[in-house]
């Protein structure tokens, strides 16, 4: 059951506290605290009953405000406003403080502990990075502040116990996944001085760790750390070892991505400090869209190149994939897949249709057996080695993009480093081998682009601009496109004998996405508008008139792909004509006519700045959605229990949510089945 309601009148610049509903200033500092809040709620189980937002601590003959506390459940409203009740205190900051800060790091959190007398919790964060102590006496009786990993959840587990259970690990809310990857790169920053890519690739291996040990589901957790052993250096060492015997694991399952001699070239204390940030996790099962946002700003952050790669946004993708509407038996190509979000989206489009199915068969999905689950993911593994597909010439990309499929799927499909405009017989013999055994066809059928017709879709955003031509005469003799084109006395296209000393690669891609696609396959493709409007185009247009159907245009808002690229684009929705229907045409010399989608996207839901553009009310007020609903999930025991969930966000002023719908109506009434 699911109850909405809007709330309106948050004045710009500010926001509605997610405990306490308070109006305050939306700052860097408070918006890690409202990520924390949401995080005491929604994955620690607290209630906001109790909860204090902004307490006041005597220290001293004055008093400072704390940013969070929390007390014991059942606390009376009376025993609230003596501090000396307060459970858990924590210190939120924006990511220029450091720990280390005299005033506002880590003692400052201390002192608060130490005027609290019953304390006994404490974390302080900046988002980027996360210190928890536990206030204790030793054997002089003396207060001393011990780290560990995280503060305890309302149920008063913590990582003292030796092995955390696998019904503990919780799915992850909102930016939450967000600071622990940034604070996970930060920590292999700080202690490792690697630069930006290995740095990545060795967060990478971490993270293969984690999903492969989230993956074993009939075995013991081994991907976890206590905060005795994060604490001590044979401690550290104990971990590196259990986390070294999970890669070696990885490495028969990937082959593909890791050879056979890599290990992890981190420091046991760095690989103990990745697992305490990331073991509360089950990334398997948190939502796509958050794993998304987190990995893609990762990768975006390290592996962005130089060759014409500007990452499509997760909103432009799910109303492409959407528009599309891939099938279970299809198989789906992204040609250049970049770090594999059109890939991703696409797949996850198909699970959900399975998860449905195996819901109304075996019940709701957070009840599932160990069994049930295995059989899903290994569906999931199958499906995605199968028919999912993606072709990259950066060969970082490709590994982002296995990463990704992984991370999100439970299978890395079929993910290659290629240049696909090279003619197919250039292409490396051990490529097309992994592409005619995944296609279940003969390496031999692989001979040229004229027999390249194996998939069903393809959606993707190929590079493209003027400073990246193709001017080799090899690849260029392959394309229609590349040869220059000439009209006859009648107005009429032909195509010369000549070739074109150089192409922007966008126009070579779109004729060979059409040779990749089966007859009757379709395509969505990220263009620039020229291909659509420029005059000396008009060639091009004419060549896909006749080659396939012009299903749909989507003309993209101006600021859909900054702040990184200002190109004005469109998504062209195309489906492949079969030889017979353009033998027909030519031989009739008639085109069929047929209606065509087009629409424009107003508001693409962010500015120039990338900075979020919010849906407001006739007065200017940022309209915020609350959104109340019931949650299944499983507690410590195994059981399936029911909890109230409250989840509150500001509307984003986006169109592309409602094409997808809208496009389906219209091919409705046009009788496409697809």
């Amino acid at each position: 059951m699911i109850e909405t309601k809007v709330i309106i009148s948050i004045p710009e610049g500010k926001l509605r506290d997610y405990i306490d509903g308070t109006i305050r200033i939306d700052t860097a500092e408070e918006y890690v605290r409202q990520t924390v809040e949401k995080r005491l709620i929604n994955e620690h189980k607290y209630s906001k009953e109790q909860i204090k937002i902004e307490y006041a601590v005597q220290m001293g003959s004055g008093k400072k405000r704390a940013d969070i506390v929390i007390f014991p459940e059942g606390a009376t409203d009376e025993q609230k406003k003596n501090q000396h009740n307060i459970y858990i205190v924590i210190e939120c900051k924006k990511e220029s403080v450091k720990p280390t800060d005299k005033q506002n790091g880590t003692e400052q959190l201390k002192s608060y502990m130490a005027a609290c007398g019953n304390c006994e919790w404490g974390m302080w964060t900046n988002g980027l990075h996360k210190t928890v102590y536990r206030k204790v006496k030793d054997d002089k009786n003396h207060t001393i502040f011990e780290e560990y990993n995280d503060i305890p959840s309302a149920d008063g587990t913590t990582d003292e116990q030796e092995r955390p259970n696998r019904n503990t690990l919780i799915k992850a809310y909102e930016d939450n996944l967000l600071f622990t990857f940034r604070t996970c790169h930060n920590i292999i920053y700080v202690n490792e001085g690697l630069q930006k890519q290995p740095a990545f690739f060795e967060f990478l291996k971490i993270i293969f760790c984690k999903i492969h040990d989230e993956r074993n589901l009939l075995e013991p957790v081994e991907f976890y750390t206590t905060s005795k052993e994060r604490n001590y250096k044979d401690g550290q060492a104990s971990v590196y070892k259990r986390i070294s015997n999970i890669f070696e694991e990885v490495k028969k399952r990937h082959g593909q991505i890791f050879d056979k001699n890599d290990e992890i070239k981190l420091l046991p204390r760095t690989v103990t400090y990745l697992v305490a940030e990331l073991q509360k996790y089950a990334l398997l099962t948190t939502d796509i869209d958050i794993k998304g946002k987190a990995y893609e700003e990762l990768v975006g952050s390290n592996l962005r190149g130089d060759r014409g790669e500007f990452f499509t946004p997760r909103n432009v993708m799910k109303m492409a994939v959407a528009m599309i509407n891939p099938k279970e038996t299809e198989r789906v190509l992204d040609s250049s897949c970049g770090t594999g979000g059109f890939v991703v989206t696409a797949m996850n489009v198909v699970i959900n249709k399975i998860t449905k199915k195996l819901e109304a068969q075996y019940g709701e999905k957070e009840g599932w057996s160990a069994d049930v689950r295995s059989l899903f993911n290994q569906k999931i593994s199958e499906i995605a080695s199968e028919n999912y597909f993606g072709f990259d010439i950066n060969p970082d990309l490709v590994k982002a993009t296995k990463m990704n499929m992984v991370m999100n799927n439970d299978g890395s499909g079929n993910i290659l480093q290629l240049n696909s405009l090279l003619p197919p017989q250039e292409w490396p013999e051990e490529t097309k081998r992994k592409l005619a055994k995944a296609l279940r066809i003969s390496i031999n059928d692989i001979r040229n682009h004229r027999n390249l017709g194996h998939f069903d879709v393809i959606v993707t955003n190929p590079p493209f601009g003027s400073k990246i031509p193709v001017k080799d005469q090899q690849i260029l003799e392959q394309f229609d496109l590349a040869y220059i084109w000439n009209k006859d006395e009648n107005g009429n296209w032909y195509k010369t004998a000549r070739l074109q000393s150089s192409v922007p690669p966008e126009q070579l891609f779109i004729e060979r996405i059409i040779q990749l696609l089966k007859g009757g396959g379709r395509t969505a493709i990220v263009l620039p508008d020229s291909i659509l409007g420029a005059p000396g185009l008009e060639y091009i247009r004419h060549w896909l008139i006749k080659k396939t159907k012009i299903l749909a245009s989507v003309d993209l808002h101006a600021d859909a792909f900054q702040p990184r690229n200002g190109t004005q684009c469109s998504i062209l929705f195309l489906q492949k004509k079969t030889q017979a229907e353009i033998d027909e045409e030519e031989k009739t010399r008639e085109i069929i006519d047929y209606d065509i989608f087009m629409t424009m996207i107003d508001q693409i839901g962010h500015d120039k700045r990338g900075g979020k553009i919010f849906k407001r009310d006739e007065q200017g007020n940022i309209i915020m959605l609350e959104v109340e609903e019931i949650v299944r999930e499983k507690d410590v025991n195994g059981d399936l229990v029911a909890r109230k969930e409250v989840t509150q966000e500001k509307i984003v002023n986006d169109q592309t949510v409602h094409v997808a719908d809208i496009f389906a109506k219209w091919k409705t009434k046009q009788g496409i089945v697809w």
